[in-house]
């Protein structure tokens, strides 16, 4: 509808998990980092999760769209199903007949197609989406497709992306043992106030003009407030702000056209069922009575999303020190420790050598006087204790 006007050749802000449209925040790149290392390296399982629109889908959709000609993938998105049900759509998706064969046939059925697989040079990876609402039982079943392996790899890769929810049902004590099969384990979080900027002109860019609109520094804060740094959220805002930019035929977007339409969306009951984040926002009024409650709240929120980018990159940075660095590190602290010891025993002996002349010539004073007498010159002392 809008395209035209702002000269772009697509929408920016679709809602579909679009993988041309991938934006690589610090999350999502070591996201994706590790998707590729686990089915590069055959790892056997794959946790990824992340809160509701952040991405994963859309991670998942570039996997498939980059992977190559080796990786036959199974995916997975219907998960409030039986075991038997489960087990037949996973053979089915990999194209073996499934249907009217129990679940003793189909596990047969699939472990003679992995090994086929195997031999032919070949890695099948099955994913799972919306794995938060497996219960403990199909996962148990799950985990029992990865005994499927010969005596040095894993025949099936299985990814299992899910929101946090999934975290909470892992940890129940019946999955230790799927737990402890997990290799790769990867959580995406919300973009930063400054990733959301990115992500916004990333994606005009991506539709054909990254300067399709001029937003205001102000703008682009409530954006940021009102989405929390969900993509899912930052593209619904965005497309109305496009939208009623395209009525009032402009281009610049002050922060008084984001806030009428965060009202107009009743945003904060809509999609957050009322949370507190916006008050000042709807209620101007009691923004003044509280001044500066905002402006330190999110000064808060920066700070704190700050200092989790720091960690992160502390992280990487970690990750990145090869082995090689640490046993040079090992050495040098080896070295250090011998020479201080080295240094310490020396002391040690020069004190001794010391004590044992000062009890010498104490012993020389008895003898002479019969009794400790006071020295007249130290001179004297040096000489009889060095023997200069």
């Amino acid at each position: 509808m809008y395209e035209a006007y702002f000269n772009l050749t697509t929408k920016p802000f679709e809602l579909l998990p679009n993988p041309d449209f991938i934006f690589p925040s610090k999350s999502h790149k070591r996201a994706l980092m590790y998707l590729d290392y686990g089915i590069s390296e055959r790892a056997g399982f794959i946790l990824l999760t992340g809160d509701i629109g952040t991405g994963k889908t859309t991670l998942i959709r570039n996997m498939i769209q980059l992977k190559d000609e080796r990786t036959i993938i199974s995916r997975i998105f219907n998960t409030r199903v039986e075991p038997e049900q489960l087990l037949a759509m996973i053979c089915h998706d990999f194209g073996i007949p499934a249907e009217g064969r129990g679940k003793v046939a189909l596990l047969n059925e699939l472990n003679d197609y992995l090994i086929e697989q195997f031999a032919l040079g070949n890695r099948p990876v099955l994913i799972i989406d919306e794995a938060q609402n497996l219960s403990a039982d199909l996962l148990e079943d799950i985990r029992l497709l990865s005994n499927l392996e010969t005596s040095d790899t894993k025949l099936l890769q299985i990814v299992l992306v899910g929101q946090p929810e999934l975290r909470e049902v892992l940890a129940l004590p019946q999955l230790l043992q799927l737990r402890q099969r997990i290799s790769i384990n990867c959580h995406i979080s919300p973009l930063s106030r400054e990733e959301t900027e990115g992500y916004i002109f990333h994606r005009l860019d991506r539709a054909g003009n990254r300067n399709a609109v001029a937003f205001s520094s102000d703008a682009l804060d409530i954006v940021y407030r009102y989405s929390r740094g969900i993509p899912r959220l930052v593209n619904i805002i965005c497309d109305f702000i496009l939208l009623s930019a395209f009525a009032e035929q402009t281009t610049e977007i002050p922060g008084e056209m984001v806030r009428d339409i965060i009202g107009d969306l009743d945003f904060e009951n809509h999609y957050w069922g009322g949370a507190e984040v916006a008050a000042s926002e709807r209620a101007p009024e009691a923004a003044r009575l509280a001044p500066g409650r905002s402006d330190e709240a999110t000064e808060l929120v920066a700070t704190l999303r700050a200092v989790i980018d720091r960690l992160e990159s502390l992280e990487g940075d970690f990750a990145r020190m090869s082995r090689g660095v640490l046993d040079e590190m090992s050495e040098k602290v080896a070295s250090l420790e011998n020479a201080f010891r080295f240094h310490v025993d020396e002391t040690d002996s020069h004190i001794s050598e010391i004590r044992r002349r000062i009890e010498k010539v104490q012993n020389l004073e008895v003898g002479t006087t019969g009794e400790c007498q006071p020295q007249d010159s130290p001179k004297g002392l040096l000489k009889r204790m060095f023997g200069a």
